[in-house]
């Protein structure tokens, strides 16, 4: 079957059996489809809503923003880049913005972990403020130029510091240190330093490790491709921002944050990609 010929229904199907975390093949066999069809109906889709939140999400009211960004790696870790494969291979940094009020994700970036991206991301930010905010990030340093090269003066930005135990056998480790304490630094503006936390960021970046097979660890889902792992992320951030009932607010986080009115389906996101490509027929 393919896409051209699925039904509505059919690609409501698929893209169902995406967002909760199967993978592209496992997708095929349980929608009864070929691989190709689910590829395609993947990347066009997730094109789509790339689009759909660029254009939404802007003037917007958020108050409390807190940044991180989350490890993975695309094809191979860069230790293990093969010849050939330089710069389109190796760790990769999903740079993430979340309204601590709504949970709504309003901004990422895909790249490097450096300078360049970091200022590239934030500036992506506050361009879709509507008002001063304030902004909490992590202790890594390139927040401080980008912070202050997209907002200057007009922000209240602070950062928490997280201080980690020293291995006691001197041994690398897969997982991070023990953290035993933490500090809080006002940076820029004057931030409430009560509401100086990285707690909702964090916890989404759990979300995204568990929703999005490509960032399972220890596994070989990891994506083989940059840009199909930027897909899935605009199609993971579409559905957790319109589709998905935030526990705490029993709404969805664009609904939380006013800019949608109603709960969304996977239908109303085929909607877009069928509306699409009637535009471009």
């Amino acid at each position: 079957m393919s896409m051209n010929k699925s039904s509505h229904e059919k690609r409501v199907q698929i893209l169902n059996l995406l967002v909760e975390g199967n993978s592209m093949r496992a997708t095929a066999r349980l929608a009864d489809v070929a691989f190709n069809t689910v590829a395609k109906l993947f990347i066009e889709t997730a094109k789509v809503c790339a689009d759909y939140q660029d254009q939404t999400f802007r003037n917007l009211t958020c108050k409390r923003l807190q940044l991180d960004e989350i490890w993975s790696f695309v094809y191979s870790k860069t230790k293990n880049v093969p010849e050939g494969k330089e710069g389109k291979a190796g760790d990769v940094w999903t740079w993430v913005a979340i309204d601590a009020d709504s949970k709504l994700v309003p901004s990422w970036r895909i790249g490097s972990r450096d300078s360049v991206t970091a200022c590239e991301f934030v500036k992506d930010l506050a361009g879709r403020l509507a008002n001063r905010v304030q902004i909490t990030a992590d202790g890594f340093k390139p927040y401080l130029i980008a912070v202050d090269d997209a907002f200057g003066s007009e922000v209240d930005f602070a950062q928490l510091i997280k201080i980690y135990a020293e291995n006691s056998d001197g041994t690398r480790r897969y997982s991070p240190a023990s953290c035993i304490g933490a500090k809080k630094a006002k940076v820029i503006g004057s931030p409430d330093m009560c509401c100086v936390s990285t707690s909702f960021v964090e916890r989404q970046n759990l979300t995204m490790r568990m929703s999005i097979r490509r960032f399972t660890r220890l596994t070989n889902a990891f994506s083989k491709k940059i840009e199909n792992h930027a897909h899935s992320v605009a199609l993971h951030y579409m559905h957790y921002n319109f589709v998905r009932v935030h526990k705490t607010h029993r709404v969805s986080p664009a609904m939380a944050a006013g800019v949608a009115d109603r709960l969304w389906t996977i239908g109303d996101i085929v909607n877009l990609v069928e509306k699409a490509e009637t535009q471009s027929n």
